[in-house]
């Protein structure tokens, strides 16, 4: 690894995948709201910690073709945001650590978009699209999310990086569109914004 992420990281070594490192991602969230509607969600106040892989330039692959509407009915994609350092979240309005994220995903997307990042949403698991506009509305999410609510889109990632069943979960995508870095798990923006910010200081 290059140089560390932040100090309260812990870095135990992933072999067979390509990953400069696994990560354990101190500051787990604890789910307080209830149980997680999802599959294999956690129940109430189960401490969840977040684990991410890093990839080298060498060992990324570009991210599948993602396409689809939006919450509102217009087109969305990550073909749109090439040449930009694209953050993929996964989430849903049923799930409880989604709505823990959510709050601070909201204020890191908006910090980091003069350095040429976006974030794309992908909504699963939500049959009716007002739960989920309501969800966007509530915590001031600025971006848009493609409406997947069989988890279609999600068997397109490699099971390895993104667990379909794992919600939520958060892709960092270099900007040529490969997969530079995958969380696993809710995230804070304390801990997403390293990730971010080392994908968008790499040369192109």
């Amino acid at each position: 690894m290059r140089r560390s992420l932040r100090s309260s990281v812990a870095v135990p070594v992933v072999a067979g995948l390509g990953v400069t490192a696994g990560l354990v991602l101190a500051g787990g969230i604890t789910d307080s709201g209830g149980s997680d509607a999802g599959p294999g969600g956690p129940r109430a106040g189960v401490r969840t910690a977040a684990t991410a892989a890093v990839l080298d330039p060498a060992d990324r692959q570009e991210a599948p073709a993602v396409a689809g509407d939006d919450l509102d009915g217009k087109p969305a994609s990550l073909r749109a945001l090439r040449g930009e350092v694209v953050v993929v979240n996964v989430w849903g309005s049923w799930c409880a650590p989604c709505r823990a994220e959510a709050d601070g995903l909201a204020r890191l997307s908006g910090r980091v978009r003069g350095d040429g990042v976006r974030f794309l949403g992908i909504n699963t698991r939500d049959r009716d699209r007002s739960a989920a506009r309501e969800f966007v509305r509530a915590h001031g999410l600025g971006f848009p999310s493609i409406h997947d609510p069989a988890g279609e889109l999600l068997l397109r990632f490699p099971p390895s990086l993104l667990n379909p069943g794992a919600i939520p979960s958060t892709l960092v995508l270099d900007r040529r569109g490969r997969i530079a870095a995958a969380v696993g798990g809710p995230v804070t923006e304390a801990q997403l914004e390293p990730l971010v910010r080392r994908v968008a200081e790499e040369a192109s």
